[in-house]
Formats: structure tokens, C-alpha cells, sequence
């Protein structure tokens, strides 16, 4: 099924339903953060060539819209089946590509099937209104508005390398079963797996040009792309950093992100320890902590912050470390410059008077999972985002101290509460300045039609299936005044 994709360790792009090579004949190389083995070489499309990309998407998209809804699920259906078909392919190819564990590996593909499942099954069931006028003031019964839901056009969809095929398809799908074309810029570590990704839409029967892929260096065509005259809508998930500098940059065009977090758990002192602990160690070192939504530190009260720990220390030890495909729990970082920041900031907690508990062990770009104790507000360990596998305990008084140090983040993505008072854990709740609380449970992404969202640097706008599809597509009114 992949035959075309690439030629020897040389992957070509989906342009126009067909696997071509850039005219630049200039390619990326990609190693594998495992072994620092060749993976394989991407594409380096030009902006000549970006332009002609763009245009091919804003003809197909016309054609895609007047398709019917049925007819656009029916292929998303057939994706879903075809990427059943090869979840151990492809868990292996996130393996070596992203140094992301087997387990996890396969699950993100196996979700991403569910993903496009519903997402066929929410489409459908899209529908629009009629709105009479004699309600409003002024008005009587002579006007009707017919209301129907309208692609935006050319939808540019740049995912992550933390999970590029789950994360890519959380874009695609809801653009498409919208009427949408996409235009997907993947991650430089990752885009081999959405390559493979496209090749499964492209399988499905999606017609030519409705899903491009643009690879490239971000320093080269990344803001070009971007601010396009002809992108419609923008679909990120990545950094602060880069997000903040997309919306500068993107001028009108309308903007969805996911961005960083700084997670935290709150642990009372009537909460379930075990179940805390359980979940805090799950959600912080789970993909190394290369996730926006790991647990990222633990604010727990003084009463019972010596049992947590013991607790916490106790799972982590139990960890296996080292390559995804011996079946370890916590493997490489995407980088050695991403492990070289995690070093900093244990560095900088350590300077600081924080208490190593265990870690701080690293073997180039693989760090060994790290708990802090005693960590304080003047450490950077307490605010900056590790995207690794260290996790920090804040000691605190009380809950009101809990809330104060989480909102204090430029962040809000989402936090936990940990306790057994229903009160208290809607207290806190609804206190916290985050996009999703979640109580007595990890911080974690899903199921995917809840609405995920971020404030503050955490993001813009609001995802999860049909909210998705919503930010993808508009309002059409139509008023007939009758006589």
C-alpha cells in the first residue's frame, strides 16, 4: 500500500494525489532520536513551490464542498479502516521516528481510528435552521432565515512531533468532513509517520488535491505559508513561543491552537493517596512528559505530602527506562537540545535548595525519570514547561494556596484535584483559571469529543470533534422576504 511513497530512505510528498519529489531537489534529513540512525530524507518544497501547492488546494476545495456530507464520511470511514488495518506498521514507525514507547505508540493510532470514526458519524449530523423574524421587534413574519453550516476554504493545519498522526488528524478530518481542503505541515521529527498518514486519506479515495502535504524547513517557508493570501484558516498545535508568533503574524485569518501547559495536581487531605499517585506518576512521565497535557507538578498539602511522596517515589522506581521497542516506559527525548533544557532547569532546582529525590541521570538525549521535593516558587522548575520526564512537589498549606501558585502561570491548559470532599473539588474547580479541571484523575487530552481548550498561553479557540468542525466551517444565512 505504501510502495509510492517513497524511494529508498527518500520519502516523496502527497501533492495533488500523487507522490512527487520537490523540483528544488533539496531534502531534509531525519535521524531517529533512539540511535541517531537515518530514518529517512523529507522533501524541502520551496515558496515557488508552496504557491503552486495553495493553488492546487483552492481549486479542489470547491468541487470538495459541493460534495454530499454522506460521501465525504463515507471516505473518512474508509480511512478509519485502512489505518486499522496497519496499526503495527505504523506503531513501529512512531517508534524509531519519535522514540515514542510501543504502547503508547500503538495507542495513538488506534485512537486516531476511533477519531476518525466519530468524526464521520458528527458530520452528518451537522445540520442547519430556519429562524423566523417575528420573535424580534420591529419585524413581522414576512422574513426567514435559512442558516447552513459553509466550509472556510483551504484549511493549513501544522501538527506536532509528540503525536503527528493523532494530532495531525485531529485537524484533518473535522476540516474535511466540513468541505475543506487541508494543507498539512508536519513537524520536521514526525513527518515521515504523517506521510504515511496522508498515503491512508489518499487510499480512501479523497480526491486529488483536497489533502497537500508541505514539507519543508519552518525557517524557509514556515511564515510564508502562514501568512498566505489564500489560507483560510490555521490550525496549530506546538509551542507559545511559535503560537504567539503565528497569531502576529496571521493577520484576520482565524486561528485555532493548541499550545503549552504547566499542569498541575492539587492533592488535598482527604484524597485518595494511592489513586493520586497512580495517576501523577502515569501522567507525568507517560511519553517521557512530552505531552502539553502531562502533569507537570504537584501542589499537595503539608498533612499528607510525606505519604504522596513515599508513595510517588515508590511507582517511579518501578519505571523501565531505555528504547521504545524493549518495551520501556520512559525513552529518549525527541532531542538532545530538548534534554539539554530539562538538564537546565534540574540544574537550576538543585542550586535552589530543591531535594533530589531520584534521577537527575541522563545518557545523551534519554533523561531518567526525576522527582524533586521541597520545590519553591523561585525555582524555574515550578513555572517553565520541561516537556520531560521531571516532575516537581510543591508543599503547600491549603487549597487556597494551591489555587493561588496554579493560576499564577502564564499557562492554563488544564489541572487536576485530587480529594474525596465533592465540595472542595468544586471549589477548587472552578477557581482554577484552565481550560479543563479534571477531578480525582490525571490531566490528559480525550475523550475527544469533550471540548479541549487552553486560556491565557495555553492556547486560542476550542477543539474536541464537533467543536472542531464548528471552528472549521461558518454560519450561512440566506433570508427570503416574502410578500
Amino acid at each position: 500500500m505504501f510502495e509510492n511513497i517513497s524511494e529508498g530512505t527518500t520519502y516523496k510528498s502527497l501533492i495533488n494525489g500523487e507522490w512527487i519529489e520537490s523540483t528544488t531537489k533539496k531534502t531534509i534529513e531525519i535521524y531517529s532520536p533512539v540511535d541517531n540512525s537515518l530514518v529517512g530524507k523529507v522533501q524541502a518544497f520551496s515558496k515557488e513551490e508552496v504557491d503552486k501547492i495553495i493553488e492546487n488546494s483552492k481549486s479542489a476545495q470547491k468541487a470538495w464542498a459541493n460534495k454530499p456530507i454522506n460521501e465525504r464520511a463515507e471516505i473518512l470511514y474508509n480511512a478509519a479502516n485502512l489505518l486499522e488495518e496497519h496499526v503495527d506498521e505504523l506503531s513501529k514507525i512512531l517508534q524509531k521516528e519519535i522514540a515514542k514507547d510501543s504502547a503508547s505508540s500503538t495507542s495513538e493510532v488506534k485512537r486516531t481510528v476511533d477519531f476518525i470514526k466519530f468524526t464521520a458519524s458528527e458530520g452528518k449530523h451537522l445540520e442547519g435552521q430556519t429562524i423566523g423574524a417575528d420573535n424580534f421587534p420591529g419585524f413581522n413574519k414576512n422574513k426567514l432565515s435559512f442558516v447552513t453550516r459553509v466550509p472556510l476554504g483551504v484549511v493549513l493545519a501544522i501538527s506536532p512531533f509528540n503525536y503527528p498522526i493523532n494530532l495531525s488528524t485531529s485537524k484533518i478530518a473535522p476540516a474535511l468532513i466540513a468541505g475543506n481542503s487541508v494543507i498539512l505541515k508536519p513537524p520536521t521529527q514526525g513527518a515521515i509517520s504523517t506521510l504515511y498518514l496522508a498515503e491512508i486519506f489518499n487510499k480512501a479515495g479523497l480526491p486529488a488535491g483536497i489533502l497537500n502535504v508541505v514539507t519543508g524547513k519552518g525557517s524557509e517557508i514556515g511564515d510564508y505559508i502562514v501568512t498566505h493570501k489564500d489560507i483560510n484558516f490555521i490550525n496549530f498545535t506546538g509551542s507559545t513561543e511559535v503560537g504567539r508568533h503565528i497569531a502576529k503574524i496571521a493577520d484576520m485569518v482565524p486561528i485555532l491552537m493548541e499550545l503549552g501547559g504547566k499542569d498541575a495536581a492539587i492533592v488535598l487531605k482527604d484524597a485518595n493517596l494511592e489513586l493520586a499517585a497512580k495517576n501523577i506518576v502515569s501522567g507525568a512521565f507517560g511519553y517521557s512528559g512530552q505531552r502539553c497535557t502531562a502533569v507537570k507538578r504537584v501542589l499537595v498539602v503539608n498533612e499528607v505530602a510525606d505519604e504522596l511522596v513515599k508513595l510517588i517515589e515508590e511507582k517511579v522506581k518501578k519505571l523501565v527506562v531505555g528504547n521504545p521497542d524493549a518495551g520501556a516506559d520512559v525513552t529518549p527525548l525527541i532531542s538532545n537540545k530538548a534534554a539539554d533544557f530539562v538538564q537546565e532547569l534540574m540544574d537550576d532546582a538543585i542550586a535552589k535548595g530543591a531535594k533530589l529525590l531520584i534521577g537527575n541521570k541522563r545518557d545523551k538525549n534519554l533523561i531518567y525519570p526525576t522527582i524533586f521535593d521541597n520545590v519553591s516558587t523561585s525555582m524555574r522548575l515550578a513555572w517553565e514547561e520541561p516537556f520531560g520526564p521531571v516532575l516537581p512537589i510543591i508543599r503547600i498549606k491549603d487549597m487556597d494556596e494551591g489555587i493561588s501558585i496554579a493560576n499564577q502561570s502564564e499557562y492554563g491548559l488544564q489541572s487536576s484535584v485530587f480529594t474525596e470532599n465533592v465540595n472542595d473539588a468544586f471549589y477548587v474547580a472552578q477557581k482554577l483559571e484552565v481550560g479543563t479541571v479534571q477531578i480525582n484523575n490525571k490531566t490528559e487530552r480525550g475523550p475527544d469529543h469533550f471540548p479541549f481548550l487552553g486560556v491565557k498561553s495555553s492556547g486560542m479557540g476550542t477543539q474536541g470533534i464537533r467543536y472542531s468542525i464548528e471552528a472549521m466551517s461558518r454560519p450561512k444565512a440566506i433570508v427570503l422576504n416574502l410578500k
